[in-house]
């Protein structure tokens, strides 16, 4: 299924088309939270942070970047934790010895938009409403991946919203990735619950 097909993606798909995107998905989700449950948690970190920072890290795989800002010889992928950190050594043990397409990873953390370098992933980490929604209405001009959790966080211009509690959900706002130049490979898509596409929330699973 390619990227324009999406505006008529079919959400309730034959049995054995169905059958065959759960084996991807459960392929897919297999791949991302392994390395979090094989990583070593100092005690009292809760499994829902690891998983997050697994999604951190591979989300590398399966976004591409405008060739400007994609990782070079000398760029690594740069991951950034935007207001109060939820992660603490977390990400740096989830990407610890790890590349992507033969770069590295590289975890910055900043309180200001202003003080944050090029990066292509950003968690937005604001609980507060209006830092978040300035905080986003400034990304959202810029070719990055933001990521969050908020319950608006779509609304406000992000490009992925997860959640994880006993089951991992995402919502994707397509629009807003089309906008920047990130292209969602579909693997990605598929894992998600919702895709924001045309305006519109499309139900995936």
């Amino acid at each position: 299924m390619k990227h324009a097909d999406l505006a008529s993606f079919d959400a309730t798909p034959r049995l054995n088309r169905r059958s065959r995107r759960r084996l991807g998905i459960a392929a897919l989700l297999l791949g991302m939270l392994v390395p979090a449950v094989n990583a070593d948690p100092t005690p009292g970190q809760s499994s829902a942070i690891r998983v997050k920072a697994a999604f951190l890290r591979n989300f590398a795989r399966y976004v591409t970047w405008p060739e400007p800002v994609s990782p070079s010889v000398d760029r690594p992928w740069c991951i950034a934790v935007l207001g109060p950190d939820p992660f603490g050594e977390v990400l740096e043990t989830s990407v610890k010895d790890r590349s992507e397409q033969g770069h590295a990873f590289e975890i910055v953390r900043a309180e200001r938009t202003v003080d944050l370098p090029i990066c292509h992933i950003v968690f937005v980490a604001y609980t507060d409403i209006a830092l978040r929604h300035a905080a986003l209405a400034e990304l959202k001009r810029k070719p990055v991946l933001t990521v969050g959790d908020a319950e608006d966080f779509i609304a406000d211009g992000g490009v992925i919203r997860f959640k994880v509690d006993e089951r991992v959900g995402m919502t994707i706002n397509l629009d807003q990735a089309r906008a920047v130049s990130l292209t969602i490979q579909t693997k990605l898509l598929e894992v998600s619950n919702e895709i924001l596409i045309n305006g519109i929330f499309r139900r995936v699973r």
